[in-house]
């Protein structure tokens, strides 16, 4: 399986609910670098291992976005980074407003498992009334 087949696949899981699943792709000193300004993260936004991300990120998309989904436009890999080019889309629940925010990731996949996360979003785009 490519880098590329292997996030493909975690997108796909992730899509559907599957987190344990999604945990199990993840080295298990993943470092996870959350966009700095993301509406739920403190501090630096970074989170160590599976568990870390499992409670730090995703325990709280239904905390707060109704509908949350990832829709990819590009996905593509350069040597052992994967980059995703795409949207966020959903509605943050604070605000009650649907929102569509530019979204990028780039993974680092090493031995068949994803040791690094980074994100860049459009903050603005979810939180502001």
């Amino acid at each position: 399986m490519t880098n590329t087949e292997l996030l493909k696949n975690a997108y796909s899981l992730f899509s559907e609910g599957k987190v344990p699943e999604v945990l199990a792709l993840f080295d298990p000193q993943i470092e996870w670098r959350e966009c700095t300004g993301f509406p739920f993260i403190e501090g630096d936004g970074i989170s160590v291992g599976p568990a870390a991300v499992a409670q730090d990120i995703f325990s709280q998309i239904p905390v707060h976005y109704d509908g949350f989904n990832i829709q990819i436009n590009e996905l593509f890999g350069i040597g052992d980074k994967v980059v995703m080019v795409g949207f966020y889309k959903g509605k943050w629940k604070a605000t009650g407003k649907e929102f569509t925010a530019n979204a990028t990731h780039v993974w680092t996949v090493k031995e068949n498992k994803i040791t690094h996360f980074f994100q860049a979003v459009d903050t603005a785009e979810i939180i502001s009334p």
